[in-house]
């Protein structure tokens, strides 16, 4: 919202040594934005003042019509002489006044005057156009000024508005009041404590009859009212300071009819629409639209009409989409001598889903959506049609239509002393009444209790909270203290929170980078990823109101989201790539329904609670990873190495490692990964083996549908069932005696899984065993065909010696006869 600081003082009282940037810093400090202060006009200087035009030759021979005129600008020129200045402009005459830019002065823009020969004659000056002085939008011609706007010679600066302070106001959808003067001159008064003259104090008297028949749809609108004039004339223009205050406010001008129903929207925040009364076959009913129906609007775009459209329609059929735009047969024409002018109070919610669903956001739409003033209508439509009779020489008919179905609003009832709680401020002892007086509300007080009615012009406020907020703003959101919390001995992070710090941190001290995407997810994406038909992650949730159509589901697993991020990175040109994520998915629990829509009015109840419980879906916190490219780069220090699914694998150890738990990995068949490529992880919590999910080589065909690179890897684990199978947390036993080290290779089949060999080694090595690691795979001639060789290095330890070599040795054919008894593997060398 843009409002002009002189329009504000036309209803507030402001100190005169208040500038226009006091006051934005007081307004946003009290709730209300204040993106931008403009101020117009500082790149204009002077000489501009009035001139009379005495005499027009008409020049001839050139490609334009050419005029050379002498102006009278009084003393303006410091000769008193006629100006003489060359125009191009037709739409003036001699005898008109006129704005005249005399050498010296610089127009906005930095188009500086000055004297110079042009078309063979002396040119001395400028008539100015409207967009030339920067009054508003206008290259048809110069500004012909009406008689006695001003004397010839005086300075027209002042009087034609040209130096401006406009606030520019980023109104949230909660403040709908401040989508106009009015609304931001109350709060300007509160905030200064000055007098309020409420531009909606119209004087109306009653109606003497009928007037334009007239129903409505109380669900749709509970207040209509319709005020006519005749006698309008439709040629008569808009004055300057209407023209001139719109185009402050952002609104083009457009026509005098046009001009005053958005001057009054301005105003007062009531939108307005004016019809051609000649146009109108009927009364006048606000209904639902009919499936079928259609409306060509002044756009000049034919829609389609939804039943959820509220309409203004007659006998003919449709003629406007409420409170959103009006339709093209009832339009203000040329020739229109009939004005009938509509204020109605409709259904916030059905406008706000019409102007989404046609597209159309106006500034009409803006302010019922946010809601408006209920009691207003009568006195903006009255003081709509009064301009129309002022400035267009129409006649105000007394008889009106005004359909009153309005609710008075509940009172709610607070404690005074509410505010200060919610702050955390002690107010001082009637600073809460006294702050709900200033906006509006009517407040009886019974000891700390209040009961407090809003005003009508305030829909935003409907709970004891809300009036909390009002008188906190008006006190000072500055004047409430910045008191850091102080967290309680032992009440820092929970071993959940630290866990997942610390798997973040082992991944990014991996190489990995961390991600956050979006949790919706398409069934393209799971149909990418290969997921079967009967798979539980097809099993999800649909959003009632997706962010985008194409993805309408809850995820159920974090690879669409991390393969998207991989594929726009290496789109981007990066090559190598690791990215990981840790986040929630959403399974849907078996027969679960929509959770109640539980009143506001008190806690709920034990049913209540389990069945939300029931309808909130199982969300387990699952860390991913992807990676491409090289793992390991090249440089200086050496050749590069490829990621490969043994990388993804590791990820899933290095996750296992930083909580504490042993990973037991082995081959699985999981979309969407390589069949042949492909680890199952699981863990054991109290003798049960759980798995916890997948690592590997992803499928071609998923590889494909994504758009990445071939090979590329990935892993997916259960973050919640890898913290249920930690181990109590025991300081370790740190041995001060050597580690004796031990060196095998053993010959295997190459269908044995390694996992399967390190552990048998480890069982069979006893509890001297410290840790077993793998640290060579050969195939090859020496080892013969469908054969491999695994080499792994033992360390061995005790607690209480230093062990011996016959004892290291010893542990170590134990593991090796052990290995060989499962595994079938032969000890080489």
């Amino acid at each position: 919202m843009r409002v002009p600081l002189s329009w504000l003082r036309e209803y507030v009282d402001l100190p005169a040594d208040v500038s226009a940037r006091d006051l934005a810093d007081r307004l946003t400090l009290a709730g209300l934005e204040v993106e931008t202060v403009d101020e117009l006009g500082t790149d204009l200087t002077g000489p501009i003042v009035y001139g009379r035009v005495l005499e027009i030759e008409e020049l001839t021979g050139f490609k334009k019509p050419i005029r050379h005129c002498r102006v009278d600008v009084g003393d303006a020129n410091g000769t008193g002489e006629p100006q003489e200045i060359v125009c191009g402009a037709r739409n003036f005459a001699e005898g008109d006044l006129v704005v005249v830019s005399l050498p010296g002065a610089e127009l906005p823009g930095g188009f500086r005057i000055g004297a110079r020969k042009t078309y063979g004659r002396m040119s001395a000056g400028m008539i100015c156009s409207a967009s030339e002085l920067g009054l508003w939008e206008d290259h048809s011609g110069i500004v012909v000024l009406p008689e006695g706007f001003g004397a010839t010679g005086e300075d027209a600066i002042g009087p034609l508005g040209l130096r401006e302070d406009v606030l520019d106001i980023a109104v949230t959808p909660d403040r709908g009041y401040a989508l106009s003067v009015r609304g931001v001159a109350r709060d300007t008064a509160a905030l200064y404590g000055a007098a309020f003259r409420d531009p909606a104090d119209v004087a109306v008297a009653p109606p003497t009859g009928e007037g334009q028949a007239a129903e409505i749809d109380p669900a749709l609108c509970d207040r209509y009212v319709l005020r006519g004039t005749t006698g309008f004339d439709p040629d008569a223009p808009s004055p300057l300071w209407m023209k001139r205050r719109l185009h402050q406010s952002g609104v083009r001008p457009v026509s005098l009819a046009v001009d005053v129903t958005n001057y009054v929207m301005l105003e007062l925040g009531q939108p307005l629409h004016a019809w051609d009364r000649a146009a109108i076959r009927g009364p006048l009913r606000v209904r639902a639209a009919e499936a079928g129906e259609k409306l060509e609007t002044l756009d000049h775009v034919r829609r389609s009409l939804d039943p959820d459209d509220t309409l203004i329609a007659d006998d003919s059929g449709p003629v406007n989409i409420a409170g959103v735009m009006g339709g093209l047969t009832t339009e203000i024409s040329l020739t229109s001598t009939e004005v009938l002018v509509e204020a109605g109070h409709f259904d916030a919610m059905h406008i706000a889903r019409a102007s989404r669903r046609h597209q159309l956001s106006s500034e009409s739409s803006r302010r019922f959506e946010r809601g408006v003033d209920s009691a207003v209508q009568l006195a903006a439509a009255t003081r709509a049609a009064e301009l129309l009779a002022e400035l267009g020489g129409a006649t105000v008919e007394t008889d009106y239509t005004h359909i009153d179905r309005t609710a008075a609003r509940e009172p709610i009832v607070v404690r005074a002393s509410h505010a200060s709680s919610v702050a955390g401020v002690d107010y001082p002892e009637g600073a809460a009444e006294a702050w709900l007086r200033v906006i509006g509300c009517r407040v009886e007080s019974d000891g700390d209790v209040l009961v407090v009615t809003p005003p009508t012009w305030r829909p935003d406020i409907t709970d004891p909270n809300d009036l909390a907020e009002e008188v906190i703003r008006f006190e000072g959101y500055e004047n409430i203290p910045s008191i850091p919390p102080r967290a309680r001995s032992g009440r820092g992070l929970t071993a959940g929170q630290r866990l997942r710090r610390a798997v973040g941190r082992t991944l990014a001290d991996a190489g990995y980078h961390e991600v956050l995407n979006y949790p919706f997810v398409g069934e393209r994406d799971l149909d990418g990823l290969q997921i079967p038909a009967d798979d539980d992650r097809r099993v999800s949730l649909r959003l009632a109101n997706p962010l985008n159509e194409e993805e309408p589901l809850l995820r159920t697993t974090l690879l669409p989201g991390l393969l998207k991020a991989l594929a726009r990175n290496v789109g981007r040109g990066l090559t190598d790539v690791a990215l990981f994520e840790t986040g929630l998915v959403y399974l849907p629990k078996p027969g679960a329904t929509r959770a109640p829509l539980l009143p506001v009015d008190r806690g709920p109840g034990a049913e209540e609670l389990a069945e939300i419980e029931a309808a909130v879906p199982h969300q387990p916190r699952r860390v991913g990873a992807v990676l491409t490219g090289n793992f390991e780069r090249a440089g200086w220090w050496g050749p590069g190495r490829a990621a490969t699914w043994a990388d993804a694998v590791q990820a899933a150890r290095d996750v296992a490692r930083t909580a504490g738990v042993e990973l037991e990995v082995e081959a699985g068949q999981h979309a969407p990964w390589h069949p042949g490529r492909c680890a199952a992880l699981y863990v054991r919590v109290g003798g049960e083996r759980l798995l916890v999910g997948h690592a590997g080589e992803l499928h071609p065909r998923a590889v494909k549908a994504f758009g990445l690179p071939e090979r590329s890897a990935a892993v997916e684990v259960d973050l919640d069932r890898i913290e249920r199978a930690r181990p109590p947390v025991a300081a370790p036993e740190v041995s001060t005696y050597p580690v004796a080290t031990q060196d095998v290779a053993l010959a295997v089949d190459a269908s044995v899984p390694v996992g399967l060999v390190s552990d048998a080694l480890a069982e069979g090595a006893g509890d001297l065993l410290e840790s077993v690691r793998l640290f060579d795979v050969y195939t090859g001639e020496q080892v013969g065909e469908g054969r491999k060789s695994v080499a792994f290095t033992l360390r061995f330890r005790a607690g209480d010696r230093t062990l011996t070599a016959e004892e290291a040795g010893a542990a170590r054919d134990a593991a090796v006869a052990l290995a060989a008894e499962r595994t079938g593997a032969v000890q080489r060398g």
